[in-house]
Parts: C-alpha cells; structure tokens; sequence
C-alpha cells in the first residue's frame, strides 16, 4: 500500500495531467451540438465539386424558412380575430347611472323617469355589439370580420361595429339632439363617466386558434425517391437543386444521429478532441518544457481554451447570427501576455479548429479567426499602453471586415448582397477584446501569473527589493542598470519581449546582496577578499549567488518568469579565472567544482540576458577601451558562449545572434564614449 502511495505521490504531475486532460475532452465533447456531421460541403451560388449525387434513401424536400413564413404570414391574415364579451359590464353601467340620476334632488320625479329612459335606451345602443377596449383596437381592421364570444355563444361580428372610446361623445351628442339642452348635458355627463368597455381582444383564444392552423401546415413540398439524381458534377448549387441538398442534409443528419450510433459519433468526437489536446500537451513537452512542468500553467491554457468554446456554444445555441461577436482574439492576446506569441497562436489554431465543429460555414469561420489570430499576435505588444492595445484590435478589427467582406463578394458574386450586420459585429467584436485586460488582471490573480503591466511594475527601481541591492551591492546595482538597457535594446531590436528582459535584467544578480565584497563590481576600497581564499571557495562564493538569489526572489514572490533569468544568466559556464588558478596546483581539478548548475537559458529573452550580461562585465576589464578592443571582446565573448552550446534551447538564430552582438558594441561604444576608427 506504501508503495503504491508513494508511485502516485512520485507520479503526481502525471496523473493531474492525464486526468485534466481527460476533464477536459469530456466537457468540450458535451458541448458539441448532438446531431451528426453532414459529409458533404457546398454553397449556394457555387459549383458542386464531388460526383453525381444520387438519393441514398428517401426523403422529402422540405420548403425553405421563407416559403414557411410566408404561409404563416397568410395564415395570420387570414385567421379570423377573438374578441370576450362581458355581459356582466352593462347591468353595472346600467345600474351605476341610474343610481346617480335618482339622487338627483333638484330634478322632478317626471324628468328623472325620462332621463333614466333615455339614458337606458342609449346604453342598450352602446353595448348592442360592444364597446371596445382601447388597448385591443389595433388588434383588427374596420372591414375585418370578428368573433364574439358571449358565454358560449359565438357571433360573427363586422369589427367596425363595435363602439370605441374615440367615437362616445359624438354617439351621444347625435343621439341626444332632440332633447332640452339641459337633459342633453347631463345625460352625457352620466353617461360618460359610467360608461366602461365591455369588449376586449381574447388573446389566448386567438392564439390557440392561429396555432392550430399552424400545426396543420406541410413542412415538405416534394419528395425525391431513393436514387434519384440530386445533383451532377460540376452542376451550380441554387434554386431547386439548393433546396433538395439542404433537405437532405437535414434527413442524413437526423438519420445519422440516432440512439443506436449515437455512442459511435461520441466516440469519434472524442478522439478528434483528444488529438488537438494532446498535440498541444506534445508542443509544451517539445518546446514550452518550462510551462508543461507546471501544471498550474497547463491548467490555465486548458481552461482558457474550454471557456473559449463555452462562450462560442451558447452563442451559437442562442442565434447563430451571432457569431462573430464572440472576441476570439482574447486567447491569442492573453497567451502572449503571459507565455509567447508562439503559443499564444498555436493554442490559438488548435481552439478555432475545435469551433469549426459547432459554427456554421466552418471554413469561413476558422480561416477568418486564423488570420484574426495572426494579426493579435503580430501586433498586440506592449499590453501596459491603451493606445497600443486600442490601436492593435482596431486593426484586428479591420481584417475581420476585410476578409469577410471578400468572402461575401466571393459567395454572392457582387457587392449587392452583403450582410452589413456583420460589419456591427465584428466592431462589437472588437469592443469586447478591450476585456482582454480584465482577463490579464483577474488571471494574475487567480493563477498567480506575471504580465507586462506587472512587469512594469517590478522594473519600477524604488522597489523594496532593488532599493536593497542598490545599499548593500552599489556596484551590482549599476552593473544590472547597464545591462538592463542593453538587453532592452536588444530585445527591441530582434523583436523579443523587451520589457520582460529588461526586468529579468535587473533582478538577475540580486544573489550578489549576501555577500557583496566578493564580486568586483562591490570593491571600491582596493580590498579583493579573495586574495585569502582558496580559488575552489572563491568559486562556490561566485557560484552561490545563483542560488542566493533564487532564494530572495522567493522570499520577496517575484514571479517565475523572472526568477528564470537568475536561474539561467550564467547557464553552465565555468568560473574560468578560479578555474585556472586551481589547475596550476592541481592539474586533474573537477572542473564542476567551478560550473554553474544552470540550467542554460530556454528563451530569446534569456540568452539575450547571458549575452548582455557577460559583455557588461567583461567589458569593464579593458584598460583602455577603443571601438576594436570592445569589437573583439563581443565577439569572443558570444561566440564562446554559443560553441558552449548555451543557446541550444533558447530558439535564437544565429542572425539574432549577430544583430545582438552589433547592439552590444554599439551601446558599449556609446558607454565609453568611442567612435569607430576610420582608415586614413
């Protein structure tokens, strides 16, 4: 039992791989629209490309959501409109005006008798068909034809004899012209304020009777037999021949996705989502070893991918006229701010192929959020200035439109038919990717990762950290300045994440702090204390300050990124003046004695680091520094570095190289105040 806890404890990385691996296949798979992939891809408008297309099976041509809709339209029409009688309303009419000409006290009983005669007989008038409510008026046409229900009797009723609020006054003045202008004005006084609409639309009923004649519609028009010709090679795809492919698209889907394969379909959904997770999983182990062996990292582009195609799914089930809205973009921008531009389109590719399962027109959909991709990562940089963003995703934004505005002119064939909602949607689109720096913030949190806006931050030299290296190892403290804005250019200059180096830069010797007095840079008295130890102790003294500063910059929680460029400033080099000094008294020294443990650097910002960092100290050693002596330092210096296989696994090019080199000895000129000497 003790074994087997200790191979999980020993295994555990593994094992929390493999199993959000497996998380994640199954929640991408759930996600996946449940109906099966149609094997043939055409367009309208456009030739189709495979062989004779015959019927494998019978189905029926199924009418087009316009010829659907346009028969319900006529339906809606032609459906005869309900309206609720409520017979209770006219007895309290009656009742209510009858009671308040009674308490009438300055009138007769005679001219009371008379009012309340009049006063009925025009009531009895009103509400002979009904009197409509205001808020059902627009619910018919004058000439329409209308059903009343009383209880449950049912009268065909023409619309225009119901009594709207609108025509009262002018009833009752028509309809009370005869009578002595005093008994005219009460009687509509009274009348106008009891009066109440006893006709109102019944929605329901109505409702439920339009849904009917619905049900009764045929969604086919047609049928075609099994084997009969659908469509020839090369035929264009419109009209008729359009309609029975999309029919049969519908029949083949709905045959495919039945009960008895629907395991199968499941199955091989699985293994294609299985095989884009895995070739990431490989590009980590291959060339991102660093972030494959920290699952946090792992688990942050696997869920970031999965959060990706969940906000797409629930687009797309909502209304898929959406679908562009989705900023997309966010992932290859949030990548590169943490990790590289290389990942950062590579998971990019992998996540839009996954989405090419669920969107409609996949093709147009991958190849547009590819090439949207592209441009993110070519052009967002420098995440900590808004105009930069503002001005990257504008650009985003615009290749969006182009290329779906290509793709438009391409299907219909002109300008004509463009879709000019989709222009909105991608400007939304593009509004939404300014949450990209929410996504950046909140995931630093979340995961404790470090991007360029903390990295700003962490080069500010008021720190606490660099204020102590700056007391206690001055010298130290100006050497990583120097070399801090020599790897800055040099980054700027091949195109690498110069803030990130520039940072790394100076925080790469704070190990130097225990022990400062024993790196020359510290010794402004004259005083070499290694002149009283032996050159093996001087050596695990400069050695040490590897180790020393990983252990500050753990105890300050500087990020990993930046504790690399201390892991790595040195890589496996030899403290070769030790070195040398040990071999003359004992000629078979161990030569790891005097060799950094590494590891060498993995990145273009970390080599940059070796490079600068050691032409930075050596240069300090010329006497008498001319534009050729620093020359040829330079060159020797990376060159030895680069024969000692140091930049192996930093993907550097040897022109970066060189491109690197020409800054250093520009920027040591400068330093120095030279000029290149030339021939007379």
């Amino acid at each position: 039992m003790n074994d087997l806890i200790n191979k999980l404890y020993k295994n555990n990385t593994v094992i929390y791989k493999a199993l959000l691996f497996l998380i994640t296949v199954i929640a991408i798979v759930y996600l996946f629209p449940k109906g099966g992939q149609f094997k043939y891809d055409f367009r309208q408008g456009k030739p189709w490309q495979y062989d004779n297309l015959y019927a494998p099976f019978d189905f029926a041509i199924q009418k087009t959501t316009e010829e659907i809709e346009e028969e319900k339209n006529e339906l809606k029409n032609s459906s005869k409109k309900y309206f609720v009688v409520d017979t209770s309303i006219k007895e309290e009419v009656t009742h209510s005006f009858t009671n308040q000409v009674k308490s009438i006290d300055s009138l007769s009983t005679n001219v009371i008798r008379d009012l309340i005669r009049q006063g009925e007989k025009l009531i009895n008038k009103i509400y002979v068909y009904g009197f409509l409510d205001d808020a059902s008026i627009d619910k018919a046409d004058r000439e329409d034809v209308i059903v009343l229900r009383k209880g449950n009797s049912i009268d065909d009723v023409l619309f225009s004899r119901l009594v709207q609020s609108k025509d009262i006054l002018s009833f009752l003045r028509t309809n009370t012209e005869g009578l002595q202008y005093y008994k005219q004005r009460l009687l509509i006084n009274y009348l106008s304020n009891n009066l109440r609409p006893n006709v109102t639309y019944d929605y329901k009923y109505s409702e439920k009777e339009l849904n009917e004649r619905f049900q009764g519609i045929s969604y086919a028009k047609g049928k075609v037999s099994k084997g009969e010709l659908i469509i020839l090679k090369g035929d264009i795809v419109e009209g008729r021949k359009y309609n029975v492919l999309k029919s049969y698209e519908v029949a083949s889907s709905s045959r495919i996705w039945t009960k008895s394969n629907y395991y199968w379909i499941v199955f091989g959904y699985t293994i294609l989502v299985a095989l884009a997770l895995l070739m990431l999983l490989l590009f980590l182990e291959r060339y991102r070893f660093e972030t494959f062996n920290d699952n946090n990292k792992v688990t942050f582009i696997f869920f970031n991918i999965f959060l990706m195609i969940f906000v797409q799914t629930m687009v797309v089930k909502y209304n898929s006229g959406y679908l562009y809205v989705v900023p997309l973009s966010i992932l290859p921008i949030v990548l590169k701010a943490f990790f590289d531009a290389r990942l950062g389109l590579f998971t990019h590719v992998l996540t839009v192929l996954l989405l090419g399962f669920i969107v409609p027109n996949s093709f147009e959909f991958i190849y547009l959020h590819i090439i949207a991709g592209i441009v993110t990562i070519l052009t967002v940089s420098e995440l900590y200035k808004r105009a930069s963003l503002f001005m990257s995703i504008g650009q985003i934004t615009l290749i969006y439109m182009v290329t779906y505005f290509a793709f438009s002119i391409l299907k219909e064939g002109n300008a004509d038919k463009i879709n000019w909602m989709y222009f909105g949607l991608f400007a939304a689109n593009g509004l939404l990717s300014f949450l990209a720096v929410f996504f950046i913030y909140f995931y630093e949190k979340l995961f404790g990762l470090v991007s360029d806006v903390t990295l700003l931050e962490l080069s500010n030299t008021n720190s606490k950290l660099l204020r102590d290296l700056n007391e206690k190892a001055p010298g130290t403290f100006q050497h990583s300045m120097q070399v801090a804005n020599l790897a800055e250019a040099a980054a700027n200059e091949i195109g690498a994440n110069s803030m990130l180096v520039r940072t790394g830069a100076l925080y790469h010797d704070i190990g130097k702090m225990v022990k400062p007095m024993y790196f020359t840079e510290n010794q402004s008295t004259g005083v070499n204390p290694h002149n009283d130890l032996l050159p093996v102790d001087s050596a695990r003294i400069i050695l040490d300050h590897v180790i020393n500063g990983i252990e500050i910059a753990k105890k300050y929680k500087l990020p990993d990124r930046i504790i690399d460029f201390i892991r790595t400033h040195h890589g496996t080099s030899v403290t070769y003046y030790f070195y040398k000094q040990e071999q003359e008294n004992n000629p078979d020294v161990d030569i790891q004695k005097f060799q950094y443990q590494g590891p060498i650097p993995f990145s273009k910002e970390t080599a940059i680091l070796m490079m600068c960092d050691a032409a930075e100290a050596a240069s300090k050693s010329l006497k008498n520094p001319t534009a050729q002596s620093i020359d040829v330092l330079i060159d020797r210096i990376i060159d030895k570095q680069k024969n000692d296989n140091q930049f192996i696994n930093s993907d550097i090019t040897f022109r970066e190289i060189e491109k690197i080199k020409k800054i250093i000895k520009n920027k040591l000129m400068n330093i120095y105040h030279l000029r290149v000497e030339y021939p007379e």
